[in-house]
């Protein structure tokens, strides 16, 4: 497992010399299928693994129904070695949207590992959500009891 996570941080650290000029992710990655959020839907229906490949702060705000939790920066090598997960799975990698660059690693990752049917979701959450399709989300708000009485009040 160490020389695997020695990968990931020298390929993290390639995107991130390369990236650096710009605040988008790069359009597609060698290896990879780039998908658009309706590409991504049709993957979903064919039952594709969805990997989640944010922090947990975002995660739980909210995600793609169905999808796989794995911290770039901390979890993601754990997919390497997952079970049930075999290199022929489909995988759509996502993240926030084309400004998070956490995809886009963990797609060139996941080439890299060897994983045959990797589909980079560069648009990512957000696209996802614009869409309507199938997601879970936590409750963002939290009213203030005092201003729910002044507002029955005044109904």
């Amino acid at each position: 497992m160490p020389f695997v996570l020695s990968w990931v941080l020298c390929i993290t650290g390639l995107f991130l010399a390369v990236s650096s000029y710009s605040d988008e992710s790069p359009a597609g990655i060698t290896g990879a299928v780039t998908v658009d959020v309706f590409q991504a839907k049709q993957l979903y229906d064919r039952g594709a693994l969805f990997v989640d490949v944010r922090a947990d702060e975002e995660w739980s705000i909210g995600h793609i129904a169905g999808a796989v939790h794995l911290d770039f920066q901390r979890d993601f090598a754990k997919l390497y070695a997952a079970e049930g997960v075999t290199r022929d799975t489909p995988l759509v990698l996502y993240c926030n949207s084309s400004n998070c660059l956490r995809s886009a690693y963990a797609s060139a990752v996941s080439v890299y590992w060897g994983f045959k049917n990797v589909f980079y979701f560069r648009a990512g959450y957000f696209a996802w959500l614009l869409e309507d399709f199938p997601a879970v989300m936590s409750h963002v708000a939290v009213v203030d009891e005092r201003s729910q009485m002044g507002m029955a009040a005044k109904q």
